[in-house]
């Protein structure tokens, strides 16, 4: 039986930062799966382990049916699952068409849901889920709305699945404003940016270390920086309409 990891949203960002540096899981494995769309991007991969890339949009359900069928030829002992893949969109949500709205919502949430659920029976003793969130789950967020709801449900159905898998630890990550590709579909070719101000910029590589270090120490939750930290318990403190008015008012937003 062989022992893998599987991550999802490998090809860029924090899914391919999992990837390089895998070694941090502590335990040997024989094959790492990596998952996203574009599968030029997923053969130039590296890492300490043999590396087989899958070719999957998650945002379609039918792409299950073959993960499903893969999981049941090889019987693997799964040790980790990262959910990596996502993305969101900087605009009015009336401004999104519906099409792309529901393709985010499939993608951050029904697309994660079923990893996990597809996988769980797989997973080793003691072995570990971990489900990119963000720092947006903690808030509502006018203009970049239906990101932050989905990374809500991201966040909270972690939170619940760590109570459920009594010998599996799911954790979920909270990242703040990250460098990476993200930001190109977000943002979109010649828009203009809802986004004007960022306070931080974190770079993926230190959230990931962050991510590591968390879940040996055995947390449901990894968040990494002060001005993130520091956010998230305003966030909880404050009446969220007052949260909704700072942003739109520091965004310059009407």
């Amino acid at each position: 039986m062989k022992t893998i990891a599987i991550i999802t949203g490998a090809s860029s960002g924090m899914g391919r930062c999992f990837v390089e540096t895998i070694q941090e899981l502590g335990q040997p494995l024989d094959e790492i799966w990596v998952i996203a769309r574009r599968l030029e991007r997923l053969q130039e991969l590296t890492a300490p382990y043999p590396i087989r890339p899958i070719a999957l949009d998650l945002s379609d359900r039918t792409s299950f049916a073959g993960y499903r069928q893969l999981l049941e030829q090889e019987q693997p002992r799964v040790a980790l699952l990262v959910n990596a893949s996502g993305f969101g969109k900087f605009c009015a949500t009336m401004d999104v068409s519906l099409e792309e709205n529901w393709n985010m919502v499939d993608l951050n949430c029904q697309a994660l849901m079923a990893m996990c659920q597809l996988t769980a029976p797989y997973m080793a003793e003691h072995g570990s889920i971990i489900n990119i969130a963000s720092v947006a789950a903690y808030q509502p967020i006018p203009y970049i709305n239906v990101y932050g709801a989905s990374k809500a449900f991201v966040m909270r159905f972690s939170r619940g699945l760590n109570r459920e898998l009594k010998q599996v630890q799911v954790m979920a990550m909270c990242p703040f404003w990250t460098k990476t590709e993200f930001f190109q579909r977000a943002i979109g070719a010649g828009a203009d940016t809802v986004v004007k101000k960022y306070v931080a910029m974190y770079a993926p590589e230190d959230q990931v270390r962050r991510a590591w270090r968390d879940l040996k120490r055995g947390k449901d939750i990894s968040k990494y920086g002060f001005t993130a930290r520091f956010q998230m318990i305003l966030a909880k403190l404050l009446p969220h309409s007052f949260v909704m008015s700072f942003w739109m008012k520091q965004q310059r937003l009407t």
